[in-house]
């Protein structure tokens, strides 16, 4: 009886220390994880093809299947050819797997994709503005005025282009849409006045305004 005891004993013992080394080992690794496994992982997704009914539906069905989040999209039909490229968010794993079922998928849909991991932008110190132009339709306008703001060093956030036929004349104009990112140390009057005559020049109606904040 008095041997049982003992070994009972021992067993106790026994448990007790190795549940304490468990349980040490265990918050030890858990504070060397890698970091990535737990933040949020971002991924850019772009896509092209033939437009027709149920792309949007299948490329978000997929997102949502793998418990991953549309943060930011843009997507357009341009002739015959849908494009789309959007970011999404979700845990290392979730991210990984939806990177493999992106291929699977795109060619069931007869897309041309590219998958790349990204990071959230960092914010700058910039101020937001929306620049419009308006003019007769040709060759070279947004090269000109992208190099405008290029050697100012002054960044393109989205820009968005179209051509229209004018009221009652039929002429085929150009228009412009963009949303710039001014260095914060940039002199606005200045830059405002520069652009004006810029487009003066070249026979552009421009509106250039700051974005006000929602």
């Amino acid at each position: 009886m008095f041997q049982l005891l003992r070994s009972t004993e021992h067993t106790i013992r026994f448990l007790r220390f190795y549940l304490r080394e468990f349980l040490l080992t265990s918050t030890k690794d858990i504070d060397n994880m890698d970091p990535s496994f737990a933040k949020e992982n971002h991924l850019v997704i772009s896509a092209l093809g033939n437009d027709r009914p149920g792309i949007v539906n299948e490329l978000a069905k997929v997102c949502m299947e793998y418990q991953c989040n549309i943060v930011d999209s843009r997507m357009t039909v341009l002739g015959g050819e849908f494009a789309i490229i959007m970011m999404v968010s979700g845990t290392w794993d979730a991210v990984a797997k939806l990177e493999t079922a992106v291929t699977p998928l795109a060619q069931r849909l007869g897309l041309t994709t590219i998958v790349k991991q990204t990071k959230p932008r960092q914010a700058m110190q910039s101020i937001s503005y929306s620049v419009n132009v308006v003019a007769l339709d040709h060759p070279g306008i947004v090269h000109e005025i992208a190099n405008f703001f290029s050697v100012r060093h002054i960044n393109i956030a989205d820009l968005e282009t179209g051509t229209y036929s004018a009221p009652h004349t039929g002429t085929k104009m150009f228009n412009i849409n963009m949303t710039i990112s001014i260095p914060a140390e940039t002199h606005l009057a200045t830059l405002r006045e520069d652009f004006m005559l810029f487009c003066d020049d070249r026979n552009l109606d421009a509106v250039i305004e700051p974005i006000r904040a929602m």
